[in-house]
């Protein structure tokens, strides 16, 4: 008999004949999410199994793996060789270490038995039965419900000559293994809801890197730390990601030169996605990723957005928030974990030389004329050469 944890995929159940592909990329992303821990990860029969770990390590990995996309839930569990005295014996052991007090008020359980080995002897029912007679008598103080009990009593038969008992289930956070549906590149801000993008695109299988436009010495310092948090907490969802991290200075000083005030967020996002667009091609990524949300401020407005995608030439623009309102992205953002770093007090690019008015529906024969005032290629190729790459790790 030994501890072990059981982890649970969803979606990838759906999957044809190349759900060998989902799995491998699953198990590569669980490796690398307990790489710093000492324990065993294997593959058991549309399962994944951690073992030989220390005991007082078992709270933290499970932590770390409810974090890692693609699992709905696992549980800690007791592994024994199949049969019905071990499992009887494993299943009391389990009881007793619920350490539930056996002077309280009654506790309701149900014993559940799923039997994937048919070559064992009793069936699934009658099995429970059995248990569930011989925890009574351990716990005199528990009642058999079988619909909603405080309790369940779990025993899973499998095919590999292995059975488990366990008693909690823990959830995870669903969704696809990153890595299975392209790379992008999120436009990370410092604010509540980029963050909460890069998380939705990642949870559906998208490896995310991130760009940051910084207009250091108008910001300080603590902007780009802070982002660079924002990031390290992204990651303990989506893996390692690389910030790109451009000067903004010289371009934004150069807009509100030339530029009318109205205009400035304007033709400042047109730059941002151009200078995106030029790394996702230089990197190989797909597409680019924003926290937009429809009407939430001035380049929000459908004719702004309708006017920056004007610049895209190839690279598609995902917005997975665009129909959210804030109380639900702040909700997002406070479970992820990135609710009180983004609203830390740093400004960042997009509140230097903030225009009293901005123009809410800019026109794009307007936007091209006033670019017409700008050499934006010299001033797109300056940034590029002066990026800097940061690679974020959680660790």
């Amino acid at each position: 008999m030994k501890r072990v944890i059981i982890l649970r995929y969803g979606e990838i159940h759906l999957k044809g004949r190349n759900r060998g592909f989902f799995e491998r990329i699953l198990f590569e992303n669980l490796k690398n999410a307990l790489k710093n821990k000492e324990c065993e990860i294997s593959r058991i029969a549309g399962r994944y199994k951690i073992s030989d770990y220390a005991k007082d390590e078992e709270q933290n990995i499970i932590a770390i793996c409810q974090n890692v996309f693609g699992f709905v839930s696992l549980s800690p569990a007791y592994e024994v060789e199949t049969d019905i005295e071990n499992i009887k014996q494993v299943c009391q052991i389990a009881v007793e270490e619920f350490n539930i007090n056996k002077n309280q008020e009654p506790i309701t359980f149900k014993v559940a038995t799923t039997r994937a080995d048919k070559s064992f002897p009793i069936r699934s029912d009658e099995f429970s039965a059995q248990l569930g007679e011989l925890v009574l008598n351990l716990c005199p103080n528990f009642k058999v419900k079988l619909k909603e009990p405080d309790v369940l009593i779990e025993v899973e038969i499998r095919e590999n000559g292995k059975s488990y008992v366990f008693l909690e289930n823990y959830p995870c956070q669903g969704g696809m293994p990153v890595g299975t549906s392209g790379t992008g590149l999120l436009m990370l801000s410092g604010g509540i809801d980029s963050p909460v993008a890069g998380y939705m695109m990642a949870k559906r299988g998208l490896k995310i890197n991130a760009i940051h436009f910084h207009s250091y010495p108008y910001t300080s310092l603590k902007a780009k730390e802070k982002v660079l948090k924002l990031a390290e907490k992204l990651s303990a969802f989506a893996g390692p990601i690389n910030v790109f991290l451009v000067p903004f200075t010289n371009i934004q000083e150069e807009i509100h030169k030339n530029c009318e005030d109205s205009f400035m967020i304007n033709i400042m996002r047109r730059i941002m996605f151009r200078i995106a667009e030029k790394i996702c091609d230089i990197h190989k990524f797909q597409t680019i990723i924003t926290g937009e949300n429809l009407g939430q401020v001035a380049s929000q407005t459908i004719e702004s957005l309708t006017n920056t995608n004007s610049v895209m030439e190839v690279i598609p623009i995902m917005r997975p928030l665009i129909a959210y309102d804030k109380i639900e992205i702040i909700s997002i953002a406070k479970k992820i974990g990135t609710f009180e770093t983004s609203i830390l007090p740093y400004e960042d690019c997009c509140t230097v030389f903030l225009p009293e008015n901005p123009v809410i529906k800019p026109s794009i024969e307007k936007s091209i004329q006033q670019e017409n005032y700008l050499n934006i290629d010299d001033l797109i190729n300056q940034a590029l050469q002066n990026i800097e790459v940061i690679k974020i790790n959680k660790k």
